[in-house]
Formats: structure tokens, sequence, C-alpha cells
């Protein structure tokens, strides 16, 4: 798509609306407000990939490499059809961007990554050449489609990083295991693939616990990380429900002991466990499994899947069982045991 096209209808005849004699338009990204209490910094990420590739590379293949009365035609019949034919916008600031070859915009930034005090402006813009002097505020509505979402996913992964810091340091003899706590499992309730990309990057910047596999491609090429020298992202070997259910409810204890002592004799398995009925997974199938659990080189992770977290894991005092009034830690406790570590605290068995 014609990316002079991917804007805002009312942006299309603003160049007519500044005053006469208008050379220079400068303009500036700010937060300028939150709505978390307590949250009053951003962290302004996503430029970067908004200059490489919309102001380089889509300019450069859909609108610069294209035939010039190509893309004028392009662009006055779509305007014609939106406004009208007597809407006198006009095509020759279209072509005059064509025949320069470049867009000729400065952008002026803090570093990418750091937390920014809402009311401080992120990064400024603004036209280089007099003539173009329209294109710095056209750009808003790209702009903001592609850079608020980063930033507003690497606020909040950031503010889940303080919140796990906390408890780990408060609670825990592992802190470093919180860079997998956060994990982002999101990608499939994205709008579309450009948001899962740019959100799981965002997320990145506070935690290396990901399923959206694309984001570290992303991260490699528009930030220049390395996943073969560093660590960018990870996760483990999962199922979900339709591998467990395949193997049938009577058959779900024989699925376990498959997937823990031929499919995955070692390392880290995490198991979807609510397939049929988590509190009989956690008071028969783990406790005939546990020598195997025991035996393993590794971990294996019992994952609960649905209804709510903090009921379903501490435990529900108003649960209609004894199981699910204890909740999955303790009733994994009571199978496998684990130890009290230096803060006070129950860790479970490492296996």
């Amino acid at each position: 798509m014609n990316p002079l096209l991917l804007t805002d209808g009312y942006k299309l005849d603003h160049r007519r609306q500044y005053p006469a004699g208008t050379t220079l338009v400068y303009s500036n990204w700010t937060p300028r407000k939150s709505r978390v209490d307590g949250v009053e910094e951003v962290v302004f990420f996503g430029l970067q990939y908004f200059l490489k590739e919309y102001v380089v590379d889509r300019f450069a293949r859909d609108f610069f490499s294209r035939p010039k009365d190509e893309v004028v035609a392009e662009y006055a019949a779509r305007v014609d059809a939106y406004l009208g034919p007597d809407n006198q916008v006009g095509t020759e600031h279209i072509a005059a961007l064509h025949d320069l070859g470049y867009v000729p915009m400065s952008f002026r930034a803090l570093p990418e990554g750091a937390s920014v005090p809402v009311r401080v402006p992120m990064f400024t813009m603004v036209n280089t050449l007099p003539e173009f002097f329209w294109l710095t505020n056209y750009f808003e509505t790209l702009l903001s489609a592609t850079v608020w979402m980063p930033c507003n996913s690497a606020t909040i992964a950031r503010e889940y990083r303080r919140i796990l810091d906390a408890a780990a340091a408060k609670t825990s003899s592992q802190p470093g295991f919180v860079d997998f706590q956060g994990h982002d499992f999101s990608m499939r309730g994205m709008a579309g693939t450009e948001a899962a990309l740019i959100s799981g990057a965002g997320h990145l910047l506070s935690f290396r616990g990901s399923d959206t596999v694309p984001a570290v491609d992303w991260l490699e090429r528009y930030y220049k990380a390395d996943a073969q020298a560093e660590l960018v992202a990870a996760s483990v070997a999962a199922t979900e429900h339709s591998v467990m259910s395949m193997g049938t409810a009577d058959g779900e204890l024989a699925t376990f002991r498959r997937l823990i002592t031929e499919v995955y004799p070692a390392g880290v398995v995490s198991i979807v466990s609510d397939t049929w009925d988590l509190w009989q997974v956690l008071t028969e199938y783990l406790p005939a499994l546990r020598a195997e659990v025991m035996a393993r080189e590794g971990k294996v992770v019992i994952r609960p899947d649905s209804g709510d977290p903090v009921d379903i894991i501490c435990g529900d005092p108003q649960g209609k069982t004894e199981a699910a009034r204890k909740g999955v830690v303790e009733l994994l406790w009571d199978c496998f045991g684990g130890s009290l570590n230096d803060k006070g605290y129950r860790e479970l068995d490492a296996h």
C-alpha cells in the first residue's frame, strides 16, 4: 500500500490549512498522562522499527520505486473518491516528494528502552526541507499506530517485573527465575502479526520467557539482537489441550507417564493438567507417578489453565472439595515435598 495513504482522512488537506508561508513544523511524541495509579513513567520503545520499516523500507518499496504517474494517480483516485472530486487537495506535493526520492524528516530521540516521565517528550520530528512542512504531522497517524503499542507493552511488562522482583526478593532463593515468570503467551490474542511482534518485543525488554517466536527475529532484524550470542527469549516443551485430549480421559495417566518417561525423559516439560480433572491429576495421577518424576533429571511443570488463578493455585476457602480448598501448590507439596529456604518460605522440590 502507498504509505502516504496510511493516514487519517482529516490530515489529507492540512497542507493548505497551515498559514501561508509556513516552512517548518516541529512536533513531539509525549505520553501525556497515566491511567494507572503509581505508574508515572513510560518505557520508550519502537521508533527504530518505525524508521527502518516505514520511513526507509516501505517508502522505498511502495512509493519511490514505483512509477511517479502510478502513485500520483493512485493517490488522486483515493482522495477524490473519499472527499469528492472537487476536494482541491491536489497532487503536486505528492509528485514533488516522489521526485525528491527520500523522506525529508529529522527525528531526535531519547535512548530506546529508557523509562521516561509522563509529559516529557520521547522524541521530536521536523521537516528538513521547507516545501515539505506538511509531512511532519502527516506522519502522526502512522507513528501512533506503530509506536504506541511497543511503548505500552514494554511499560506493562516493566511493572510486572517490578512486582515479581519485589516478591522474589522477599520470598525466593532463586530471584533469577523471575526472567521466566512473566511469560508472554499473547500472540494469538493480538490484532494481527505486526501487533504480536511489536508487543512481544516490548515484553522482552523485561523478561526472557516468551512463546512469541517471531519477536526474536524482529529484534534481530530491527534492533541488532543476536539469539546465537545472547539469550533473547526462551521457552520449554509444553503440551496443549488437543494433545491431552487425544489420549482420552481414561488414558490421561498413561499420557502423563509417556510424556515424562519416553518423550521427555529429561529436561523441562510443561503439561496442561486441567483437560479432564485437575484435582484428579494432583491427588491420584501424580502420586502414582511420583517415583518417575523424582527420578528424572529436570522439571515437570504442572499447568492449570482455567479458573481464577489465585483460587486454583493458592486454594479456594469456599471450594467444594478438600483438593480445591488446598489448591495446586499445597497439593504438589503434599506429593513431592520441598525445602524451607533461608527467608523462611517453602519451595517445591526442584523436580
